[in-house]
């Protein structure tokens, strides 16, 4: 059985009767504390009814901090209103309402640096969209269809600050929106996906990466499997489009752009760094990093005390032994970086396995030694989504396992 109205077995209807009354007390406190409601908890929790109470406490403590019940009263700040992407616009078959999210004219920095975290999470809409039931087709809607389009993904956006927004708002949705995601289609996904689905995946539960859709080149034309033509604007293979003939439905989707300096709440992200070692006078200091299988991402964090310091990335000719930087292949050439005054961050795909040096130069100051503060991490992509990608071409849309 579904778990849902009208199709629940008798155990799960005992279940249900036992979980709405051990929760009388919460429920005059829940907006549209249906029967609806009630199973989205039991769902999510697999009908354990002590798991799935502890669950619906814990939303009503988040309910209570975030201060829910004024939820569409709150208006974000002006440039999330002008430059946070995305937006709500039109139906699928079945009544669901279809949510946009745009990504290829965000810079993440510029998001990151103009916004406190706590309004980027709330600039999501989902609770917007949570509180607002739709009752379109005569019938209950309780979830969310949403087209994720990822044109455009790259390095910047694995910039770690903004990955942590990802996956702190993957995180509320799973512990405070239960069973709330239709279907998460992925459109224009390039190579770089797997990186960038690999970072958030961990804080989705099974159930909601089941759901995960990737389309391949005839996206356009599989959209509409899942949404008829005149809901979806022509922008993504449809008919819909502004009174004014828009086809990108911009009354509708913000595509956003560059976020103006002028709205920077901060010139950077403070960094936590893993290490901190000293390089002396007229010497360097390499930091390798074996890579087993190209494809993967190594990214870096670092800053510097006592003045510049210099910084490539090369690629090991001989295993096993220290090289001077003349005897690697250089990757990212090097050159010198004002990181005391800002904290530098980078990324690069790196095309072959190897071992790849991180090489802070001091060479060129006789004089002063420096310290450098540096975190590295290897991004590693999803199988599963990677080969997804690679075999699109030749089959049919399925989710990602």
């Amino acid at each position: 059985m579904s778990g849902r109205v009208g199709d629940l077995s008798v155990q799960q209807q005992e279940v249900l009767a036992r979980f709405q009354e051990n929760v009388q007390d919460l429920l005059p406190t829940l907006p549209n504390a249906d029967v609806y409601f009630l199973l989205r908890w039991l769902r999510a929790r697999n009908f354990d009814l002590q798991k799935s109470e502890n669950m619906l406490r814990k939303h009503v403590e988040f309910r209570k901090q975030q201060d829910l019940d004024n939820i569409l009263s709150w208006q974000p700040q002006e440039v999330l209103q002008l430059y946070d992407t995305g937006g709500l616009c039109g139906y699928d078959y079945e009544g669901c309402p279809v949510w946009f999210n745009i990504r290829q004219s965000v810079s993440p920095d510029d998001v990151c640096l103009s916004n406190k975290r706590a309004d980027l999470i709330g600039s999501t809409q989902f609770l917007q969209l949570h509180e607002c039931p739709n009752l379109k087709l005569g019938r209950k809607i309780e979830v969310v269809l949403m087209v994720f389009d990822v044109e455009g993904l790259s390095l910047k956006h694995l910039w770690k600050p903004a990955v942590e927004v990802y996956q702190q708002f993957f995180v509320i949705l799973e512990e405070n929106y239960p069973e709330m995601l239709k279907n998460l289609i992925i459109i224009r996904a390039s190579k770089l996906f797997p990186v960038a689905f690999n970072l958030v995946k961990s804080f989705m539960s099974e159930e909601t990466r089941r759901k995960i859709v990737i389309l391949g080149d005839n996206w356009k034309q599989e959209l509409t499997k899942f949404i008829s033509p005149d809901q979806l604007p022509m922008e993504f293979g449809g008919t819909m489009t502004d009174p004014d003939g828009n086809p990108k439905c911009s009354t509708k989707i913000n595509y956003g752009g560059e976020v103006p300096r002028s709205y920077y709440l901060r010139n950077q992200v403070r960094a936590q760094y893993e290490h901190s070692e000293s390089v002396g006078r007229g010497s360097s200091l390499q930091v390798e990093n074996e890579i087993l299988f190209p494809g993967c991402v190594l990214r870096w964090q670092f800053a510097s005390d006592g003045g510049d310091i210099g910084f490539g990335v090369f690629l090991k000719t001989k295993m096993g032994e220290r090289q001077r930087a003349g005897e690697m292949t250089e990757v990212l050439p090097s050159q010198r970086y004002n990181a005391h005054l800002v904290p530098e961050d980078g990324s690069l795909a790196c095309l072959k396995a190897g071992v790849y040096v991180l090489r802070f130069d001091n060479t060129y100051s006789l004089m002063y030694p420096k310290k450098v503060s540096y975190t590295v991490e290897v991004l590693l992509p999803d199988k599963a989504s990677e080969e997804k990608l690679q075999s699109l071409k030749a089959a049919r849309p399925s989710p990602v396992q």
